[in-house]
Order: C-alpha cells, then structure tokens, then sequence
C-alpha cells in the first residue's frame, strides 16, 4: 500500500493540476485528462470495458476527452480501429497509468469543465466528479434507439455524455455500493428535470444521454462498511446532492445550461417542435410588417420574458399530461388556450385582457404551436396599443 501511495503522489506531482486532495484520493488534470489516485484500496463499480463492475483492483479512474462533440469521425475511427479493449491501454499509457488497474470513461466534454462537489454529514464525505453535455445526445429512458451493438461493433460514436464520478470516504459492502450507483443515476436525473432538458429522440424531458458512464469507489480499510445508501439516509442524501449540484454546474459550463436561461418560451417548447424560425414565420403571416419588424428585432425580449415562459412551460405541462393519458382529450384543447390566453395576457402586460385572449385563442386551429404564435401576436399587438 506505501508504494502503491508513493507511486500515485509522484504521478500527481509531474506536470498534473491537483484540484483536490481527499482523505483518501487525490484528483488531478492534465489536458483532456482527469485522474482520480486512490490512495488505499477501494471497491470500485464502474462502466469500464476492462476492469468494469464490481472490483477490488482498480487503483485509478479516468475520465478523458476522447473526441470532439461533432464530425470528429477521424478520432471514431482511431478508437473503433483499435478495439476498445485495446483503446483502454492507449488512453492509460498516455498517462502513464497501468491498464490493470484503470477504470476509464471517455467523453466528447471538456475536462476543463468538470464540476466537483463534496458533500459532508458529521465523518461521512460524499464527493462527486462530473463532465455533462447534453445539445444532442440527451434520451428519456424507453425513447426509440438508432444504434444496435453486433459482432461488428457499432455504427457511430454520439457526442453527448454525462460521465460522473463518486467518491465515498467510508467503506460500503457491495450492495450498498449498487446503491450508490442508483442514487448517482437519480441524481442525474433531477438535475436535467430542474433544466427541464429534452430528449433529443422523442418529447419526453431526458433522463440522461445514450453513452453515460460512471465509476463509484469506496475505501477497504477495516471499517464497518455502511450497509445502505438508501434515500431515507445520510450517505444517500449526500450522493444525491452531490452528483445533483455537480451535474448542473458541468451543464452550466459545457452548454451554457444556466438555469435562468432555460426559462424561455423556445426551450419550454422546443420538445414539441417549436423552433425560433418557425415562430418568425408564423408571426410573419399574422403581424402588420411594422409589428413583425419590431418584435423580429426584440425576439430575446419575447423568448425570454419570465411570465411567457412560465406560461409556455405550463403548456408543456398540459401537452405532457395529454400524451400520457391523465388529461381527457376533450379537455386538452381549452387547457392549452387557456395557458396561451395567460401567455398573451403576460406579453402584452395587460392581465385583464386574459378573457379577451381566451375567447379568441379557443377559436384557433391547429397545433400547439400554431397556438403559442397567435398569442405571441395577440399579446405584441396589444402591448404598445393604446387601452
């Protein structure tokens, strides 16, 4: 164990960024590299393709950039070409890490955005590690796959990955360790709920992304190991919060996933096919030009106003509720004018037009989306008219 901790410190101190020295690991980047060093034996549970599940071994994790997010398809081919068998050694020995003992991740993300978060309860500390993108990769589990794994390999390598690492200070017994993994996976997923990110495969809110990888790791050391990691306690609170937090600021930095930004009426709606140009073309044929003129150069203005979005969410809601069944049809198409009517009443800023804007929008033909634009047009129209 003392050489295995002198090795692991020499290797930390040679030209790598320490970003963190825990009890029991340190963490370090250099270039599209990060490294975690465990510095006493852990038991590790991993989606590596060596050294992956459960092991005992595993002395480092590794999470790199392996490729750029778009048409990098010379990398694919590097990667595909060698086997990933024997990719896992040529990302190792670029590091000089021993293959034998390496959990790896790869990832399109930069690793100069890795978020980590720690997370304490009196002795216990949670710490999580996390590169996040999500602009084209991001599925809701079930959502229809395009990719089917053969004796031949795979089609393609998708650019999005949420890749996320866990680091316990306490030992865990292997079932408590599984546990992790699933309180890691929630967490995840409540931060893209909060974002509200979307599926870029169906209309569904993502619940990750289709190349999501992990390593989890907890300390062997002698003693009593914690034998749940359960959302009624501590330890899976801490993960929870932890990967939560981690999560949403690797999106912050990655994609630009502040989450104010995803207030707006495009990102609200956009699930549901609802693009700024079709919004521009539509209000094009409905606005007199000088209104059309005004608001083309003041869009960010409409997108971004709070009301309308939250007006534009409430609408996603009810489309949501309709494709599941929970709403009756005969009622969807009202509860879809009534949140346009508030929409255009927001718009305009004029909340006591709200019936006015009900009794017309109910009267409109179409989609959602032929809806949202006769209210933007409603309530521009009205927001600088004379009352």
């Amino acid at each position: 164990m003392q050489d295995h901790t002198a090795r692991s410190s020499e290797q930390a101190s040679t030209n790598w960024e320490i970003l963190a020295r825990l009890q029991c690991a340190v963490i370090r980047r250099r270039g599209r590299y990060i490294v975690v060093d465990l510095m006493v034996p852990h038991r590790t549970l991993s989606t590596s393709t060596r050294n992956g599940g459960q092991s005992d071994k595993v002395r480092h994790l590794l999470n790199h950039q392996s490729c750029e997010a778009t048409g990098h398809d010379a990398r694919f081919e590097i990667i595909t070409g060698q086997g990933m068998e024997a990719y896992h050694n040529t990302v190792c020995n670029e590091v000089g890490l021993s293959p034998d003992d390496t959990a790896v991740m790869g990832t399109a993300a930069n690793m100069n955005y890795a978020a980590i978060v720690s997370k304490r309860h009196e002795d216990l500390e949670v710490v999580a590690v996390v590169t996040a993108g999500v602009e084209s990769n991001a599925t809701c589990a079930g959502d229809p796959a395009v990719w089917h794994e053969t004796p031949d390999g795979f089609a393609k390598l998708p650019n999005g990955t949420i890749n996320t690492m866990v680091l316990s200070n306490t030992p865990a017994t292997s079932s408590a360790l599984a546990q992790v993994a699933m309180m890691m996976v929630e967490g995840k997923t409540a931060a893209l709920r909060r974002l509200a990110v979307p599926s870029r495969y169906s209309a569904d809110l993502a619940t990750g992304t289709g190349t999501d990888q992990y390593c989890v790791a907890a300390p062997i050391d002698g003693r009593k190991p914690l034998t749940t990691a359960s959302s009624h306690m501590k330890f899976g609170e801490t993960i929870g919060l932890a990967v939560r937090e981690a999560t949403l600021e690797a999106l912050r930095w990655q994609n630009g996933l502040e989450p104010s930004y995803t207030r707006g009426l495009l990102h609200a709606l956009g699930r549901f096919g609802l693009t700024e140009q079709k919004l521009l073309d539509g209000l094009a044929k409905i606005l007199d030009p000088a209104d059309f003129e005004l608001i083309k150069k003041n869009s960010k203005a409409v997108i971004y106003e709070p009301h309308v979005g939250a007006a534009a969410h409430a609408m996603a809601a009810v489309l949501d509720r309709a494709r599941y069944g929970i709403l009756p049809q005969t009622c969807v198409q009202n509860a879809l004018a009534q949140q346009a009517a508030l929409l255009a009443a927001s718009l305009a800023a004029k909340p006591d037009n709200w019936p006015k804007y009900h009794a017309r929008l109910q009267a409109t033909e179409g989609d959602a989306n032929e809806l949202v634009i006769a209210a933007i047009a409603l309530g521009w129209s009205d927001k600088w008219r004379a009352t």
